[in-house]
């Protein structure tokens, strides 16, 4: 199955791909090595079409949401800590950063595809001083945070 995070705000999140590292910015196209590659995709809760937000999982308090599928951040019991994981843990520890430095305060959680709405697994609420490093963002599936800056 395919994990996904999913980061609730009350401020807008920023959208897109984040950590796609081309070798040059003449030749965008052009990448040094396969973890150039590795990053992270954050798609927002917005439908254009209906042209209003939808949650992407009853267990959010804020209306501002994105979800990113995440090949390389690993649940916690299966951390291998490559290279991939590094890259997309520090990619995920700035975006997290700034959203808390524009909003105070964010909702995290991941869980498997199709998991959004079961129970959450692990509550926790976290204050950003106590995340230390990338790799401390590590959850268990259906894990929610609420981390305060």
């Amino acid at each position: 199955m395919t994990q996904y995070i999913y980061i609730a705000s009350p401020m807008k999140l920023p959208k897109g791909s984040f950590g796609s590292n081309p070798l040059s910015p003449k030749q965008p196209n052009v990448f040094k090595n396969e973890l150039d590659f590795v990053h992270l995709y954050f798609e927002n809760n917005y439908d254009s079409k209906l042209k209003r937000r939808f949650p992407y999982s009853p267990h959010f308090s804020f209306n501002h949401q994105v979800a990113a599928y995440v090949s390389h951040i690993p649940l916690k019991l299966e951390l291998k800590g490559t290279a991939e994981e590094d890259k997309c843990l520090t990619i995920l520890y700035s975006y997290l950063e700034e959203a808390l430095q524009a909003s105070g305060v964010v909702e995290y959680f991941t869980c498997l595809s199709g998991k959004e709405d079961l129970a959450i697994s692990k509550k926790r609420h976290i204050r950003w001083l106590d995340i230390k490093k990338p790799f401390d963002l590590v959850l268990e599936d259906r894990e929610f945070w609420e981390i305060t800056f």
